[in-house]
Protein backbone atom coordinates (compact mmCIF):
# COMPACT_ATOMS: atom_id res chain seq x y z
CA UNK A 1 0.00 0.00 0.00
CA UNK A 2 2.73 2.46 0.96
CA UNK A 3 5.55 3.20 -1.44
CA UNK A 4 8.65 5.29 -0.89
CA UNK A 5 10.96 6.33 -3.70
CA UNK A 6 14.24 8.12 -3.06
CA UNK A 7 15.98 10.43 -5.49
CA UNK A 8 18.74 13.00 -5.49
CA UNK A 9 21.76 10.84 -4.80
CA UNK A 10 24.95 11.15 -6.74
CA UNK A 11 28.66 11.80 -6.56
CA UNK A 12 30.15 14.99 -5.14
CA UNK A 13 33.44 16.25 -3.83
CA UNK A 14 34.02 16.69 -0.14
CA UNK A 15 32.49 19.94 1.00
CA UNK A 16 29.74 19.77 -1.57
CA UNK A 17 26.01 19.45 -1.14
CA UNK A 18 23.19 17.18 -2.17
CA UNK A 19 19.49 17.20 -1.49
CA UNK A 20 17.75 13.87 -1.20
CA UNK A 21 14.04 13.56 -1.78
CA UNK A 22 11.63 10.80 -0.86
CA UNK A 23 8.21 10.62 -2.46
CA UNK A 24 5.64 8.84 -0.32
CA UNK A 25 2.41 7.46 -1.71
CA UNK A 26 -0.35 5.05 -0.78
CA UNK A 27 -1.37 6.38 2.61
CA UNK A 28 -1.72 9.52 4.69
CA UNK A 29 1.67 11.18 4.59
CA UNK A 30 1.03 13.57 7.45
CA UNK A 31 0.38 10.72 9.88
CA UNK A 32 3.84 9.18 9.43
CA UNK A 33 7.02 9.45 11.33
CA UNK A 34 9.73 9.66 8.70
CA UNK A 35 13.44 9.05 8.71
CA UNK A 36 16.58 8.71 6.67
CA UNK A 37 18.94 5.81 7.20
CA UNK A 38 22.20 4.97 5.53
CA UNK A 39 24.38 1.94 5.11
CA UNK A 40 28.04 2.19 4.21
CA UNK A 41 30.17 -0.75 3.06
CA UNK A 42 31.08 -2.97 5.98
CA UNK A 43 28.80 -1.15 8.39
CA UNK A 44 25.32 -1.68 9.70
CA UNK A 45 22.44 0.52 8.75
CA UNK A 46 22.30 3.62 10.90
CA UNK A 47 19.73 6.28 11.48
CA UNK A 48 20.77 9.63 10.05
CA UNK A 49 17.83 11.91 10.62
CA UNK A 50 14.18 11.62 11.44
CA UNK A 51 11.16 13.85 11.68
CA UNK A 52 7.97 13.09 13.56
CA UNK A 53 4.47 13.70 12.32
CA UNK A 54 4.53 16.83 14.46
CA UNK A 55 7.71 18.10 12.84
CA UNK A 56 10.22 17.30 15.57
CA UNK A 57 13.59 16.49 14.04
CA UNK A 58 16.41 14.25 15.20
CA UNK A 59 19.95 13.85 13.91
CA UNK A 60 22.75 11.48 14.58
CA UNK A 61 25.74 13.29 16.05
CA UNK A 62 27.93 12.87 12.98
CA UNK A 63 25.60 14.89 10.75
CA UNK A 64 24.17 17.44 13.16
CA UNK A 65 24.87 20.93 11.87
CA UNK A 66 25.49 19.70 8.33
CA UNK A 67 22.24 17.95 7.40
CA UNK A 68 18.71 19.30 7.58
CA UNK A 69 15.60 17.16 7.41
CA UNK A 70 12.28 18.58 6.30
CA UNK A 71 8.97 17.48 4.91
CA UNK A 72 6.23 18.89 2.76
CA UNK A 73 2.78 17.64 3.72
CA UNK A 74 1.24 18.98 0.53
CA UNK A 75 3.54 17.25 -1.94
CA UNK A 76 4.06 14.22 0.34
CA UNK A 77 7.82 14.49 0.18
CA UNK A 78 10.57 14.04 2.69
CA UNK A 79 13.85 15.85 2.15
CA UNK A 80 17.37 15.66 3.45
CA UNK A 81 19.57 18.63 2.66
CA UNK A 82 23.18 17.52 3.03
CA UNK A 83 25.84 20.21 3.21
CA UNK A 84 29.56 20.06 3.92
CA UNK A 85 29.64 16.45 2.83
CA UNK A 86 32.49 14.25 3.94
CA UNK A 87 33.83 11.02 2.47
CA UNK A 88 32.48 9.18 5.49
CA UNK A 89 28.98 10.18 4.41
CA UNK A 90 29.33 7.80 1.48
CA UNK A 91 26.55 5.24 1.75
CA UNK A 92 23.27 4.11 0.35
CA UNK A 93 20.59 6.32 1.83
CA UNK A 94 17.13 4.98 2.53
CA UNK A 95 13.97 6.75 3.52
CA UNK A 96 11.57 5.06 5.87
CA UNK A 97 8.09 5.62 7.26
CA UNK A 98 6.30 4.33 10.32
CA UNK A 99 3.08 4.85 12.19
CA UNK A 100 4.62 5.57 15.57
CA UNK A 101 7.22 7.93 16.96
CA UNK A 102 10.30 5.83 16.36
CA UNK A 103 13.20 8.25 16.40
CA UNK A 104 16.21 6.76 14.66
CA UNK A 105 15.53 3.12 15.47
CA UNK A 106 15.10 1.10 12.29
CA UNK A 107 12.80 -1.34 14.05
CA UNK A 108 10.19 1.36 14.42
CA UNK A 109 9.68 1.80 10.69
CA UNK A 110 7.33 -0.26 8.58
CA UNK A 111 7.99 0.95 5.05
CA UNK A 112 11.25 1.47 3.23
CA UNK A 113 12.48 2.83 -0.05
CA UNK A 114 15.02 1.03 -2.19
CA UNK A 115 17.80 3.50 -1.52
CA UNK A 116 19.87 6.04 -3.40
CA UNK A 117 23.65 6.06 -3.57
CA UNK A 118 25.60 8.99 -2.20
CA UNK A 119 29.31 9.05 -2.93
CA UNK A 120 31.61 11.74 -1.55
CA UNK A 121 35.14 11.95 -2.89
CA UNK A 122 38.05 13.69 -1.20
Amino acid sequence: QVQLVESGGGSVQAGGSLRLSCAVSGSTFSSFSLAWFRQAPGKEREGVSGISKFGFARYTDSVRGRFTVSKDNISNRLYLQMDSLKPEDTAIYYCAAGWGESGLSAFGYNFWGQGTQVTVSS
